[in-house]
C-alpha cells in the first residue's frame, strides 16, 4: 500500500484517489493479479524472457497495472511508461522486503 502511495506522489502519470479505501483496492487488485494471472503470464512468455534475460517480466508487471487501471476507478494510470516506472518501483520494493524478511528470519 505505501509503494502505491509512494508512487502516486512520485509520479504525475499515476493517480490515486486519495481514500483509504481506494488505495487499499489498488494494493489488493495488483496482490490478486500479481498471484494469479502473473504466473500463467510468464508461462505463456517464456521464450520472450529467456531472450531479454528477465526483463520482460517488467513488461509483464506493466501490463497487470495497466490490467489494474482498467479494472478500478479510483486508479489511473496515464500511459504504459508510467506503469513500467511504477512496475520497477515495486520490484525493488518487494526485494527490499524479501531481503528483509530473509535476514529477520536467519536472526533467529
Amino acid at each position: 500500500m505505501l509503494t502505491v502511495l509512494v508512487a502516486d506522489y512520485l509520479f504525475d502519470g499515476i493517480t490515486v484517489a486519495q481514500d483509504f479505501m481506494n488505495v487499499l483496492w489498488v494494493a489488493l487488485v495488483l496482490g490478486f493479479l500479481n498471484a494469479v494471472v502473473r504466473p500463467i503470464l510468464i508461462v505463456l512468455t517464456i521464450p520472450a524472457t529467456i531472450l531479454t534475460l528477465g526483463l520482460f517480466l517488467l513488461v509483464i508487471n506493466a501490463l497487470l497495472i495497466m490490467l489494474a487501471d482498467k479494472l478500478l476507478d479510483g486508479f489511473a494510470v496515464a500511459s504504459f511508461w508510467y506503469a513500467l516506472l511504477f512496475s520497477l518501483m515495486l520490484s525493488l520494493a518487494n526485494s527490499f522486503i524479501d531481503r528483509q524478511e530473509k535476514r529477520h528470519s536467519e536472526s533467529y
